[in-house]
This record gives C-alpha cells, structure tokens and sequence, in this order.
C-alpha cells in the first residue's frame, strides 16, 4: 500500500473522528460560549485516536465506540478541571465578527436551552442514546455497542425518550397557552 494512500485513508479517518467528536463535545457541553472547548477536545479526541491507532485491536466492536469511549473520558476531565477554577478569555479580535447577530444567536440559545431543559429531564440511559443517536450520528448498532446493550433495547429506549419529550413539550406549550 502506499504512503499517499495511507496519508489519504488517515486524514478520511482523522476527519470522521473529529466531526464525530466535535458533535457529541457541542451537545455534552450543553451551553452556547463553549466552542472553543469543544474545538480543543474535539482535537485532543484525534490526537489520541492517532496516537492509539498502531496498537489497536478490532474487538468486535464498532470502531466509533472507541472514538466515543476517547471522547466522553476527555470530556470528563475537561468538565471537572472548569469546576476547578476561571479560564483565560482570548484576546480581543482584530476583526468584525460576521457571525450570527445577537438576536439570531439568542432565539437559537432559547431553543437549544429548552431542548437541553427538557433533555435534562430524561433518564440519563434515554438522554445518553438521545445524544448518541441524533447529535453524534451512531447507528442503533454502535450506540448499542458503545453502551453494552442490545440493540432492541435501544430503539425501545430511544422511542419511549422521543416520546417523553414530545409529551413534556405539548405539557409545556399547553402551559403556554392558558
């Protein structure tokens, strides 16, 4: 096989990793003005995923599981060391940011907020196939493998997860409109 083939099925790889990666950061994190941390594991993720990948070993389980596996352990150490104490802010930009307006921003912070509130509500089994299913893109397969369950159980978990949310969002529009 040749190098330029190696380097092309390495930065494929590299690159699933890390949009697998960044989407479960984006959704554990939970909250707008994370980025820049999700950006930084999402990275970490496929500097580690590189580094293991001389001495990894096909277990008969799905490779995204180990990427998933990587990637909730980093998360966790990053989310205990930001209970610890203050981070730096970055320096003041030189330029005119064209992203979304403060308005754009907040109606999309509203609706990803309640989603997140009402995420919270589910059991943590339901919320985590939620995340692994919708936000990372895992088939029922690898979310089964990834979390040690059949995968009837997991359609039968993320079924009744989907409709406790719609039933807790008619609940609270219903409260809305009295």
């Amino acid at each position: 096989m040749s190098a330029t083939h190696d380097d092309r099925a390495r930065d494929e790889l590299l690159t699933r990793v890390r949009e697998m990666a960044l989407r479960y950061c984006r959704v554990r994190l939970g909250r707008f003005g994370a980025e820049d941390t999700a950006q930084d594991v999402a990275q970490e993720v496929c500097m580690a995923v590189l580094t293991a990948l001389p001495t990894y070993e096909e277990r008969g389980v799905p490779f995204e599981a180990f990427v998933y596996t990587v990637t909730s352990r980093r998360l966790a150490d990053v989310q205990r060391s930001a209970m610890r104490g203050p981070t730096p802010i970055a320096e003041m930009p030189d330029q005119v940011d064209d992203g979304p307006t403060p308005e754009a921003a907040a109606l999309v912070r509203d609706e990803a907020a309640l989603a997140l509130t009402l995420m919270r509500r589910l059991p943590d089994q339901q919320r985590e196939i939620l995340i692994l299913r919708v936000a990372v893109g895992l088939s029922t397969e690898e979310t089964a493998a990834a979390l040690g369950m059949t995968t009837g159980a997991i359609r039968v978990a993320q079924h009744r997860a989907l409709a406790k949310l719609r039933a807790m969002l008619a609940e609270m529009q219903a409260g809305d409109v009295a």
